[in-house]
């Protein structure tokens, strides 16, 4: 299916009308201010939110100048990280017990616009925004997000980028690292009556912390991104005042990365290592977006926001899956073995013929007739829709009532077609032996069309603000599979899907003192299904409590979760590596299961100019049905969700005057079961991560500052997807220089 519609027209958008990717909470407008594009509006807003809220700032994204969101999003409990390339480049985030694979369980947003390739057909997020210009990440879990779907469970993740400032302000930003790190990036823009523009380039490249055997150091990356915004309004002081945004983005990544992990002895020797037959694996993508954002200060007590959206995104990750052993009782017919197998006997059986002969494929030995395949893992998405909300402040008797009602109409596609070829390896190299022909991994096209509503009413009364609310989906779902053919004259095999589901949620907030409030909310979760008509929506029953406090000098939230899982959705990706490239994106209902928790943040000054923030999560995750599948392998219920640990913390602390500052970040995660069984070479290392940072304002406008990651230099297994086990980056240091204008 190719969607049948386009977002040129402004008045398209305006007369379809859809949700708004403007502050949900924000307070009126005023005749001088410009609407601001977040989901949440600022810090003070979460402690009203009838539910979990947070916004990771951009002067607290400064504080590390960290380019991987991994780093900066663990300090926002009940987050949960599976680690993969040490880069960040492709992350893999949870929320309150949610896979983490891809991000894929997650409403990933960029200013309030769904940003994964196709949210809905293929929800893996394989593109993810380029975190350097990122300046905020807002976070909301519980009842709050049901406006954000269509991932309703754990909750949304949204990534502010930078506004277009109301005056004239730039800033050339310049970083040097190990690994031959360079880091460019510069702004400028400004506003006048009725115009506004903001030009944003960014360009970061490396050659990467592993090295490849017999290649050497290449498994960096080059991303570069480009963005342009434009804002059009009336005078502030017209009948009504209307806003017309416009963003044009264009980035592009090259990284020399793959699935090949390493076994437990050879991590053990040298965890920095990549097996040769990696060579060559390669990652390129291209994105593109389009976003028109229109917003009407319609009266005192209306506003509207239209948003119309489109998201380009093509990739060919090119990288080996397999390997094959001829068969001897029949030459020329083979027998395929993943790598993430391969892995496992050695680890499993060392010392054994097979387990030896594996090793020694790996070390570089020549191959004989057996075969290793790269797959052109090539694909295109689209994403595209319409979104508005209708913002409407009104009082029945003493209550004031703040209602919202949205309205998204979204379409989207993956398509994929793909080539697998196979090599020998002959003196430690690959040799090619048969290119294979396009089409022969994988000729579809996965496609969705979703129509979602909610309904919203933030009401404040007395002490107590109340938030029912209502989110209506209603999905389509298709894939055209043309199998292994090389092209698309025949007829394709059709399968379809539908589902259509309500989702309530309720939330309240009893400020109890000036300083003290409690919290309640439940909440119906939902994520898609796909395809397959046998399979079903994940749905779940979410639950929160708790108690915040706001000091002179400090202030604390105590938050208790606990969902309960009708039917666990679990998807088959090559990156949770047991996986079959013929049932790459399926999905599969994995039945009954718990999850329960506290999210415990502290943040404040224990003293003057001395900034400290602890965040915990504890969390305990369990199946409650059994079942086998092709991701986890042989479930029994009372086993745990994989890599979702119990103990993670994270502690800020440091010196800050703003002429200078040194600031100190302690990161803790227990070990995690990365499948359910949790057997042998199935966990991870529990780790204690120490990232150190120092900057000096020489002047108003230049500064300089230096970054520590990892100081210790910790080199502990942090995943076993795929394909193997896997490090964080090791200690790295950068250094910078600041110039604003």
């Amino acid at each position: 299916m190719k969607p049948t519609f386009r977002l040129s027209l402004l008045a398209s958008a305006i007369i379809v009308g859809m949700t708004s990717t403007t502050s949900t909470l924000a307070e009126e407008k005023t005749s001088d201010e410009l609407e601001v594009i977040t989901i949440i509006g600022d810090s003070s807003n979460t402690k009203k939110i009838a539910g979990s809220a947070h916004i990771v700032t951009e002067a607290e994204l400064e504080q590390f100048k960290y380019s991987d969101v991994n780093r900066a999003v663990r300090q926002v409990p009940g987050v949960y990280i599976q680690l993969e390339d040490g880069l960040g480049l492709r992350p893999n985030i949870g929320l309150r017990g949610t896979g983490t694979s891809r991000t894929g369980r997650v409403s990933l947003m960029e200013d309030g616009v769904l940003i994964a390739p196709a949210p809905y057909a293929a929800s893996s997020a394989y593109y993810f925004p380029t975190f350097d210009r990122i300046t905020g990440i807002e976070v909301l879990k519980g009842p709050a997000n049901i406006k954000y779907g269509p991932f309703t469970v754990g909750g949304a993740v949204n990534l502010i980028s930078r506004q277009i400032p109301q005056e004239g302000e730039g800033q050339l930003k310049l970083e040097k690292g190990q690994h031959e790190e360079l880091h460019g990036y510069f702004y400028y823009g400004d506003s006048f009556d009725n115009f506004g523009y903001l030009v944003e380039v960014n360009d970061h490249q490396s050659d990467g912390f592993k090295t490849i055997d017999r290649v050497g150091q290449e498994t960096g990356f080059e991303k570069s991104d480009q963005i342009v915004k434009l804002r059009f309004n009336t005078d502030s002081d017209a009948n009504i005042y209307q806003q017309l945004d416009v963003k044009l983005q264009n980035s592009y990544e090259e990284s020399d990365q793959s699935y090949m992990g390493l076994t437990d002895v050879d991590f053990a020797a040298n965890p920095y290592r990549m097996y040769g037959v990696s060579a060559g694996d390669n990652f390129k993508g291209k994105h593109e977006q389009v976003v028109l954002s229109y917003f009407a200060d319609l009266s005192d007590n209306f506003d509207l926001n239209v948003t119309a959206y489109q998201n380009d995104f093509t990739r060919n990750w090119y990288k080996t899956g397999k390997f094959y052993t001829e068969d001897s009782a029949n030459p020329g017919s083979y027998n395929s073995v993943s790598w993430s197998s391969v892995v496992g006997e050695i680890n499993s059986n060392r010392g054994s013929a097979l387990a030896n002969y594996y090793q020694s494929i790996l070390n570089g030995g020549d191959s004989g007739n057996d075969l290793i395949d790269k797959v052109d893992g090539n694909r295109a998405y689209l994403s595209e829709g319409i979104q508005a909300r209708l913002d409407w402040s009104f009082m029945t008797g003493s209550a004031d009532h703040f209602m919202q009602l949205g309205v998204r109409v979204h379409e989207d596609e993956a398509d994929r077609f793909q080539r697998r070829g196979y090599f020998k390896q002959e003196n430690g190299q690959l040799v090619s032996v048969d290119p294979g022909v396009w089409g022969d991994a994988g000729n579809r096209i996965d496609s969705a069309e979703a129509t979602s509503y909610y309904l919203t009413d933030v009401i404040t009364w007395g002490d107590w603000t109340l938030t029912p609310g209502v989110r209506y989906e209603d999905v389509e779902l298709r894939r055209d599979n043309w199998g292994s053919a090389p092209d698309r004259s025949a007829a394709a095999s059709v399968r379809t899907n539908s589902v259509s589901e309500v989702l309530p949620g309720f939330g309240a907030v009893w400020a109890i003192n000036d300083t003290t409030s409690v919290l309640f909310g439940a909440h119906k979760g939902f994520a898609p299904p796909g395809s397959s008509a046998s399979d079903k929506p994940e749905e779940s029953w979410n639950y929160e409590m708790g108690l915040r406090f706001s000091g002179s000098q400090y202030s604390s939230e105590l938050i208790a979760f606990y969902s309960d899982y009708e039917n666990l959705l679990g998807e088959c990706t090559l990156a949770n590596s047991g996986c079959d490239i013929n049932n790459e994106g399926d999905k599969f209902n994995g039945g009954k299961a718990e999850v329960k928790g506290i999210e415990l943040l502290v943040s404040g000054e224990f003293a003057e100019n001395w900034p400290a923030r602890l965040s915990y999560t504890f969390t305990e995750t369990e199946f409650n049905s059994s079942f086998d599948s092709n991701v986890w392998g042989s479930v029994d219920a009372g086993q745990p969700i994989p890599y979702i640990p119990e103990n993670q913390a994270q502690l800020l602390m440091g010196y800050d005057n703003q002429k200078w500052s040194i600031l100190t970040s302690i990161n803790y995660t227990d070990s995690v079961c990365t499948k359910p069984a949790c057997g042998e070479f199935q966990r991870t290392e529990e780790r204690t991560l120490i990232d150190v940072s120092g900057e000096v304002q020489a002047n108003d406008n230049v500064a300089f500052y230096a970054t520590i990651e990892n100081i210790t230099d910790e080199d502990t297994i942090v995943a076993r997807e795929p394909y193997g086990a896997r490090p964080d980056k090791p200690r790295t240091a950068k250094i910078g220089v600041k110039l604003s204008f």
